[in-house]
C-alpha cells in the first residue's frame, strides 16, 4: 500500500472515530463528565448478568414502578448508600453495576464514584439505563409488580407532556376548575412552604396514599392538579394514575421550583 493511501486510510479511521465520540457525548452526556467511570451496555449485562450486584440507585417510588429484575434499590440520596453497598458487596462477593433511568441521569455515574473514594474498585455504570432495558429484555423487568414488562403500557414522553402545564397555567387552571391540588414533595423540600395559601394538600409520594384523591376526582368529577420538587417525579405517578383510569389530571412543568421562581418574576398572580 503507498504512503498516500496509508495516510488516506488513517485519516478516514481518525474521522470515524470521532464521528462515534461525538455520537457516544451526545446520547450520552455524562461519560466525558464522569470519566473515570467505566460503563457497560445492554447486550455485554444481559450476557453476564449473573456476574453482578445489579443495584437500582433511584428513589423507592420510581424502583416500586419500574426496574430490572433481580436489582437491589439503594437510592442514591440515601444516607447510609456507601454502607449497605459496601454490605451488598461483602454479601454477594460480585462486581456492582449501578443504573438509573438512562443516557441523560447523571446518577449511575454519580453512585459509582461515590462508590470508587470510598474504595470499592470493581464498579460499573449501566448508563442506557431502566427503559432501555425492558425494551430490550420486557421478561427481565418488573413493572409495578409484574413480570415481563408490558411494553405498550410504557408511557411515552408525548403522553406526559399532554399533562404538563406551565406553573401559571397550572395556578389559574386549578383555581378556576375547582381542582384538588396535591403537594407530593417530601417535608424537607417543602420547607413549610404552602404555593396555594393552605388549598393544596401534603400527599407522600405513595399510591395508596394518592387513591384517596383518585377516588374523590372520579366520584366529584374534578381534576387533579399534582405538584413535586422540579418536576421529575410526577412522570412515575402517571403510570398509577393511568392504571386507575384516571384522565383528566394534570402535572405542574418544573414543578414547585419554576413555580417560586415565577411568582418572584411576577408571571402568577398571588392568592
Amino acid at each position: 500500500m503507498s504512503k498516500r493511501r496509508l495516510l488516506w486510510v488513517g485519516a478516514a479511521l481518525v474521522w470515524f472515530a470521532s464521528i462515534g465520540l461525538a455520537t457516544a457525548a451526545e446520547d450520552f452526556p455524562g461519560r466525558a463528565m464522569y470519566w473515570s467511570v467505566p460503563v457497560i451496555g445492554t447486550e455485554e449485562l444481559a450476557r453476564r448478568f449473573p456476574e453482578f450486584s445489579i443495584v437500582d440507585v433511584r428513589s423507592a417510588y420510581e424502583y416500586n414502578t419500574l426496574h430490572i429484575k433481580g436489582a437491589t434499590n439503594i437510592p442514591l440520596s440515601s444516607r447510609g448508600f456507601v454502607d449497605a453497598v459496601r454490605e451488598l458487596v461483602r454479601a454477594e462477593g460480585k462486581p456492582v453495576v449501578f443504573y438509573c433511568n438512562g443516557h441523560t441521569c447523571m446518577k449511575s455515574y454519580q453512585a459509582a464514584t461515590k462508590a470508587q473514594k470510598a474504595g470499592l474498585t470493581q464498579v460499573y455504570a449501566y448508563d442506557s439505563g431502566i427503559f432501555d432495558w425492558v425494551k430490550a429484555y420486557p421478561e427481565q423487568g418488573v413493572f409495578l409488580g409484574k413480570s415481563p414488562v408490558p411494553l405498550d403500557r410504557l408511557l411515552s414522553k408525548e403522553q406526559l407532556q399532554a399533562h404538563m402545564l406551565p406553573p401559571a397555567e397550572f395556578a389559574k387552571r386549578a383555581r378556576a376548575e375547582n381542582g384538588i391540588i396535591l403537594d407530593v414533595r417530601d417535608p424537607a423540600q417543602r420547607e413549610g412552604i404552602s404555593l396555594f395559601l393552605g388549598r393544596e394538600r401534603d400527599v407522600p409520594l405513595d399510591n395508596q396514599a394518592i387513591a384517596k384523591y383518585v377516588h374523590q376526582a372520579k366520584k366529584e368529577g374534578r381534576p387533579l392538579f399534582i405538584l413535586d420538587a422540579v418536576g421529575k417525579q410526577v412522570r412515575w405517578l402517571q403510570y398509577f394514575l393511568e392504571q386507575e383510569g384516571l384522565h383528566d389530571y394534570y402535572f405542574m412543568q418544573g414543578g414547585a421550583r419554576a413555580f417560586l421562581r415565577d411568582l418572584i418574576a411576577g408571571e402568577i398572580g398571588s392568592g
